[in-house]
């Protein structure tokens, strides 16, 4: 009988594992593919090293005004001296600015009042740090916190009234604060209606389903400028004499409305993906309605539409900028202002500039949260 022996198994040819193989396999796998790649390389060479040189090598970081961003330029005709804007960014206008911009009118022109949203955003940073921590165990509790008491706290701070600080009226609010409220408030705020809407979409009684569907597409076939207008200038006329809402809170009221219409059609897209059978089997358990809603067909619905519901949060959160049309200075608004005035003029690109990168970063961290939990929540079946 013959014997034979095995051959050694061979290591993977080195072109096509590691760092090489991955470049081949993506990059460079056909003629095209290496085209498009070698012109990609190239346009990035042209845009990248002069963005960061502009942004970092040649910028302005220090001084107090507007002198610390320029330079001296010899005219090669005449011969004299003259001052000139430097060829990087001036950042010394967002530094010495940085106050108004990120907190309003009234918090630069009251410095010894700073730390009060200072302190706001730092409580708010400390309250949401520990639920990103798999271990920590308070979560439900802490969350809720967060949600429910934390509003109103951030407001006393901000606004003084209550705990006898001296008063920054809402009309004076602004920058990225602003933002902050009206975003994380039209979030909180519209949830729980797009929640109610939704199931009332899908509800079998035709009254409550003709009223959500009403509501629902009332609110989708305005844009979201003309529902600021109407909350502006026509909503006092349906409270009584006397009962004012002031612009801050009747914007909140228009996101609100508007962000919950988008918010229900993305639950109710994550109700309709649910099989039938998950409801015939809770009620063939005896659940009632409430029951098999609440723990068994909404918990589904919401997992499977975290990726709409943050998309229509990451859209509210960029169009808080509409609320200048209104008279109150956004973040953006802010940023305008700063560089429109007599000493920082001719900044504007910085403002911009520096407004989309914040802009930039806190969307792109909720879209990458919102990947955290799709993953962590994943319990379908995916395919090998």
């Amino acid at each position: 009988m013959n014997e034979f022996t095995p051959i050694p198994a061979r290591e993977p040819p080195a072109s096509s594992v590691g760092i090489i193989g991955w470049v081949r396999a993506h990059l460079f796998s056909s003629w095209f593919n290496s085209a498009l790649t070698l012109l990609i390389l190239w346009s990035l060479l042209q845009i990248v090293p002069p963005t960061l040189q502009w942004l970092f090598a040649d910028a302005s970081w220090g001084g107090t005004g507007s002198e610390a961003c320029k330079t001296d330029f010899v005219s090669p005709e005449d011969g004299e001296t003259y001052r000139v804007d430097a060829p990087g960014a001036c950042w010394t206008f967002t530094r010495v600015r940085f106050v108004q911009i990120m907190f309003g009118l009234y918090f630069a022109s009251h410095p010894s009042e700073v730390w009060r949203p200072v302190l706001m955003f730092a409580l708010f940073g400390g309250l949401i740090a520990p639920l990103f921590i798999p271990a920590f165990r308070w979560k439900l509790p802490l969350g809720a916190f967060t949600l429910l008491v934390f509003p109103f706290i951030a407001v006393a701070l901000v606004h003084g009234e209550w705990l006898g600080l001296p008063v920054a009226e809402t009309n004076e609010w602004g920058g990225f604060m602003l933002t902050f409220f009206l975003a994380a408030g039209g979030i909180v705020l519209a949830l729980p209606i797009g929640i109610l809407m939704a199931l009332g979409r899908r509800s079998e009684l035709p009254i409550i389903r003709s009223l959500c569907v009403f509501y629902i597409e009332l609110w989708r076939a305005a844009p979201l400028i003309t529902i600021l207008f109407m909350a502006s200038n026509l909503l006092p006329l349906f409270f009584p004499s006397g009962v004012d809402f002031d612009k801050v809170m009747r914007a909140l009221i228009a996101i609100t409305m508007f962000q919950s219409a988008y918010t229900a059609e993305a639950i109710r897209g994550g109700l309709q993906a649910i099989p039938k059978g998950q409801d015939e089997a809770s009620s063939a358990l005896g659940m009632g309605y409430w029951k098999k809603t609440g723990f068994i067909i909404l918990p589904q619905a919401m997992k499977i539409s975290i990726p709409g519901i943050v998309n229509t949060f990451i859209e509210l959160f960029k169009d808080t900028t509409l609320v200048g049309i209104i008279g109150l200075h956004d973040f953006l608004g802010s940023a305008q202002i700063a560089a429109r005035s007599p000493e920082w003029k001719g900044y504007d690109f910085e403002a911009y500039v520096y407004v989309a990168l914040i802009f930039f970063m806190c969307c792109f961290a909720m879209s990458k949260y919102s990947q955290h939990l799709e993953q962590k929540l994943d319990t379908g079946h995916k395919e090998r």
